[in-house]
């Protein structure tokens, strides 16, 4: 297993969780976690919602004492409230690792400059880096990025070697465009490219991991130093087990019977209702509401019937949770390639919401530099 560092932590497996809002808190880690070894990176973090205090951003950054090393992801369009945000994590011991969001493409994003968009403009980028990567001082800081905006607007490699100049301890590439969304298949050839350029730090490929094999052959075909896994984990938690395994030279994986389906869809509310809270702050039907968005991909492939597919989409305690879990086939055994592959929503390509005149120019103008205090977003998760 080729292991690698990120500052001075050791990432043993050379997996790490994509931060996805509404998905990647700290139930979705803990179970993970449970299934294998790699970098969990919590959902994404507003700088400016971090710094304020927003009680939803507080509950976002709630790690369980068996998370560690414990991972952040910031977002921000504007240096000084990253680097207060960074300030704060490293002076009330909130994390051990920040990550900046440099590859959303959501359009409330990028059309305030943030996410896949922002490092079109050099000098804002250069000096949010700077800026967090002084501020967090001995916290390692790394970045994730996309290839670009569009095929017509290619930022990463510029980006990584500003970013690398700053001092940043690892960059990630989804190698898709802010265009593509999810759509297509990922450019690992762009991975190639940015690890034969940069060579002083690790860098981790993203997209279209759906399996071990997968993981193992972006390895050997681009060089990176790690992979960086989203969608492909959707439901499938047990991912992370054949990763750890493929990586350590093992055959084994998991093909998952629907009784162990039903165990991990029970778990996995369980600790929903850690996060939330306790039932007196209605803990438990916000867990099973919360849980609900994960039946589907839970359930791909398996022989469950669409009236108690649509149940368990509306379920609203454990009780009821577990009633309906018991109902399933659970003599059912691992269906092969029909549980297995893509999942998410791709959706098709689409022309990316920018701010106004944003491709005019790679520098900020000096008006786009006075709205950037107003379109921080004060919450966070996406």
């Amino acid at each position: 297993m080729s292991a690698f560092k990120i500052g001075n932590i050791p990432i043993e497996v050379p997996v790490v969780l994509a931060p996805m809002a509404g998905i990647t808190n700290t139930a979705f880690r803990r179970l993970s976690a449970e299934y294998g070894g790699g970098l969990y990176v919590s959902e994404m973090i507003t700088s400016r919602a971090l710094v304020e205090e927003n009680p939803t951003t507080m509950r976002l950054i709630q790690f369980h004492e068996s998370e560690t090393p414990r991972s952040i992801q910031l977002y921000g369009v504007e240096p000084e409230s990253l680097a207060r945000a960074a300030i704060m994590i490293r002076e009330r011991n909130l994390a051990d690792h920040i990550d900046m969001n440099f590859g959303c493409p959501v359009p409330k994003v990028t059309r305030k400059g943030g996410g896949a968009a922002l490092p079109w403009k050099l000098d804002l980028f250069r000096e949010i880096v700077n800026s967090t990567v002084k501020a967090a001082e001995h916290i390692p800081v790394t970045v994730k990025m996309r290839k670009g905006i569009d095929e017509d607007h290619i930022t990463y490699l510029d980006a990584a070697k500003i970013a690398e100049d700053a001092g940043v301890a690892a960059i990630a590439l989804h190698a898709r465009t802010a265009a593509q969304h999810y759509s297509g298949f990922a450019d690992w050839a762009a991975i190639t490219k940015l690890k034969q350029t940069i060579t002083g730090i690790p860098v981790l490929g993203n997209g279209d991991i759906w399996s071990a094999e997968d993981a193992l052959r972006m390895m050997a075909e681009t060089g990176c130093d790690g992979v960086v896994v989203g969608r492909g984990c959707l439901g499938r938690p047990w991912l992370f087990h054949d990763l750890e395994s493929g990586f350590t030279g093992s055959d084994s994986r998991i093909r998952a019977n629907l009784a162990d389906v039903a165990t991990a869809i029970a778990r996995h509310a369980r600790l929903l209702g850690e996060f939330f809270g306790t039932d007196d702050d209605g803990g438990e039907f916000r867990a099973c509401r919360d849980i609900r968005k994960h039946i589907s991909w839970y359930l791909k492939g398996y022989p469950v019937g669409g009236e108690l597919r649509t149940a368990l989409a509306k379920v609203s305690s454990y009780a009821e949770l577990d009633d309906l879990l018991g109902k399933l086939d659970l003599s059912a055994e691992y269906p092969g390639a029909d549980a297995e592959g893509p999942r998410g929503r791709a959706g098709t390509p689409k022309k990316p919401h920018l701010p106004d005149r944003w491709l005019e120019s790679r520098n900020l103008a000096q008006d786009e530099k006075a709205n950037l205090v107003e379109t921080e977003y004060d919450t966070s998760g996406g």
